[in-house]
């Protein structure tokens, strides 16, 4: 593989043998466009290194081909009294992105529907934690709606069915 700029494919970190997918390299080619649009690539080296990006198998190759740029806001300096401290850096931009929490009342939602066939009482808790966890659901932004749903679902039936027992229970006693 040609280098660019002095540029060593990473070979050190953990991820680097591991096989890149189409989403990484346009990733790569997205870094690459913003270094170029900010004047730190130059037309003739920004072309190379994006096809090199198109060309790579491994995260290395990527990583190796925008490890001498910024990936995403340079950090500015904060004032303070003391020594300058920088900004927390921007994460690398190849990390995953981490998965959205489960809403908590939804899964108990669900328990309640699924517990409300063997008895009654949990139903109507199934039907009530249903209602709260879509609406938490759409305000936040959690994974659960599946599992609300389903929760409702099954507490609204269960609760019909329990009502229908209980009058036949009255119409024949």
């Amino acid at each position: 593989m040609a280098h660019y700029g002095g540029l060593q494919p990473w070979d050190n970190g953990p991820n680097s043998g591991m096989r890149a997918s189409h989403a990484d390299r346009e990733r790569t080619v997205d870094v690459l466009k913003a270094a170029f649009a900010e004047g730190r690539l130059g037309q003739q080296e920004y072309e190379q290194r994006v096809g090199a990006a198109y060309r790579a198998m491994t995260y290395g190759e990527l990583g190796g081909l925008v490890a001498d740029l910024p990936q995403g806001p340079v950090p500015m300096a904060m004032p303070t009294a003391g020594p300058q401290r920088m900004a927390p850096a921007v994460p690398p931009t190849f990390l995953p992105v981490p998965p959205r929490p489960t809403n908590k009342l939804a899964a108990a939602s669900l328990i309640c529907g699924i517990a409300g066939m063997i008895l009654v009482i949990p139903t109507v808790p199934a039907i009530v934690l249903g209602h709260q966890a879509r609406a938490q659901i759409r305000t936040t932004g959690e994974n659960g709606d599946g599992m609300a749903t389903t929760g409702l679902v099954l507490g609204w039936l269960m609760a019909s069915f329990w009502a229908l027992m209980i009058l036949l229970g009255i119409a024949a006693g």
